[in-house]
């Protein structure tokens, strides 16, 4: 049973899916970002105060490394975790990586509702966000096996596409029996 991986822009739904995702799948759920909070034992902003982006980074790589070495996992990770080439190879081979996208309106609609998103802090949201997706966009893509939109769907509606994705993703991946 392959680990579940999804990744994708702040504000795509990864931790919501994600939880919705594994309890469909009766599968064990992770989100990287509070698995770094717990290991820590302080938030994520606190950490950005004290260690900076790069600080973060290097404490997200150890994690990544650690949870994609599990097995049949449902994995939401942090919308910058594949700005690192370890992170990327990780989660590229160690699972079915889904690419959570959204459109950028939605995006700072979402977002809005948590203050605690450090990248975003004290600036102008639109336009940190359209500079993060010009960079992340195409490393997503590249990374992901699947490609799924968030944009104006339910939850519920997400994981129902993902469940059939995989279903039919994961038939492409086995070998054909051949009769003789």
């Amino acid at each position: 049973m392959a680990n579940i991986i999804l990744i994708g822009p702040m504000g795509a739904g990864k931790t919501t899916v994600g939880r919705q995702l594994a309890r469909r799948l009766r599968r064990t759920f992770y989100d990287s970002d509070r698995e770094i909070e717990a290991s820590c034992g302080v938030d994520i902003p606190t950490i950005f105060d004290f260690e900076g982006e790069a600080g973060f980074r290097q404490r997200e790589e150890r994690m990544i490394d650690c949870l994609t070495g599990k097995q049949g996992i449902v994995l939401a990770t942090g919308g910058g975790v594949v700005l690192r080439k370890e992170n990327r190879q990780h989660i590229k081979t160690r699972g079915i990586v889904i690419f959570l996208d959204v459109n950028i309106d939605v995006q700072i609609e979402r977002t809005s509702r948590n203050d605690s998103r450090p990248l975003l802090k004290n600036k102008n949201a639109r336009e940190i966000l359209l500079e993060m997706n010009r960079t992340r966009d195409p490393i997503y893509r590249s990374v992901a096996h699947i490609h799924v939109s968030t944009s104006r769907q339910s939850h519920r509606r997400v994981v129902d596409k993902i469940c059939a994705v995989i279903e039919k993703f994961e038939k492409q991946k086995k070998p054909t029996a051949t009769t003789g």
